[in-house]
């Protein structure tokens, strides 16, 4: 019998996508500057690393706009939509299917809304995903806990930030090293 799976990241083939992170979710979040924090630095990593970001904003017409703390590259434009699941969004699916990527490491809110929907679709599509412990949160962390309990159960592989940044590294030789090992520092 061979090895199980163990989800290994290369940055040749993998996305990070943000998910939500809203003005109108400010006040109801728990542990948002964490969120933020992380989310910032996973963006950063995808800069350094080059890797491809997408960001999301569901209903930003009533929601508002991605909260300006979140330090999104120049010229990065988040996509709008309806659907809970990012999977839902025309855009969205049509930018990852151009990637040509088999990884997606996801963070955002709500983690047992729109980031549990999009996990699910994503793995059913065929994706590994990697969901970021530490840079997705709900309003409560019982939903936050049971999101996770439910993306285990169906495939997903939770993770850290610094999991992730490391993973994509490989080796303290690696294109990057000093710029990432500077973000994750201060955590």
């Amino acid at each position: 019998m061979g090895s199980p799976y163990i989800g290994r990241l290369d940055r040749t083939s993998t996305a990070f996508v943000l998910i939500d992170i809203q003005e109108a979710f400010r006040p109801h979040i728990s542990s948002l500057d964490e969120v933020v924090a992380n989310s910032n630095r996973l963006v950063k990593g995808a800069t350094i690393l080059r890797i491809p970001l997408l960001v999301t904003e569901q209903y930003p017409k009533g929601l508002g706009r991605t909260l300006p703390d979140i330090e999104l590259p120049e010229g990065s434009e988040p996509m709008p939509k309806l659907s809970f699941s990012c999977v839902g969004c025309d855009d969205f699916r049509e930018s990852l299917e151009r990637s040509k990527v088999k990884s997606v490491v996801v963070f955002g809110i709500e983690t047992h809304v729109c980031v549990l929907q999009t996990v699910l679709d994503l793995l059913e599509l065929g994706y590994e995903v990697h969901v970021v412990a530490d840079a997705v949160s709900s309003r409560t962390e019982r939903n936050r806990e049971l999101a996770f309990d439910r993306m285990r159960q169906s495939g997903a592989f939770i993770v850290s930030t610094e999991m992730v940044l490391f993973q994509l590294l490989v080796r303290a030789k690696s294109e990057g090293f000093k710029e990432i090992s500077e973000l994750v520092k201060y955590q």
